[in-house]
């Protein structure tokens, strides 16, 4: 899949898992590191060098909460916002790509989603 989508990802300038932290923020914008962490099943020593470089990149803005300080902040930036539309279209040219049947796909998600299920709980 990474493969798949790295020549439309290039265009965005993103690699996947920053896609992939783009597209939970676009979801929920303003989450804390450790919310993101958890959606995205990433640990803190791989997601912060991951959200530093969507920050120099102009896409996500990482500050203390005013309420926690331990608590760190991830909101998007308007340059991060704008870029939500780029990548619908991308993630619309993927499925048009797609050769078979959408219900396939979905099953396939749920399939895999079960199977991380299972294998966090052993």
């Amino acid at each position: 899949m990474t493969k798949t989508y790295q020549p439309h990802l290039k265009k965005l300038g993103l690699t996947y898992p920053q896609y992939i932290a783009m597209l939970s923020l676009w979801q929920q914008d303003g989450c804390s590191v450790k919310a993101l962490g958890e959606s995205l099943m990433l640990d803190s020593g791989t997601l912060t060098p991951l959200l530093k470089r969507l920050e120099v990149a102009g896409l996500v803005n990482r500050n203390r909460s005013l309420e926690d300080e331990r608590t760190v902040l991830v909101t998007l930036t308007q340059q991060g916002k704008s870029l939500k539309m780029k990548a619908i279209d991308m993630r619309q040219k993927m499925m048009c790509n797609h050769q078979g049947d959408i219900e396939n796909l979905v099953k396939l998600k749920q399939d895999l989603q079960e199977l991380t299920q299972t294998l966090l709980m052993e």
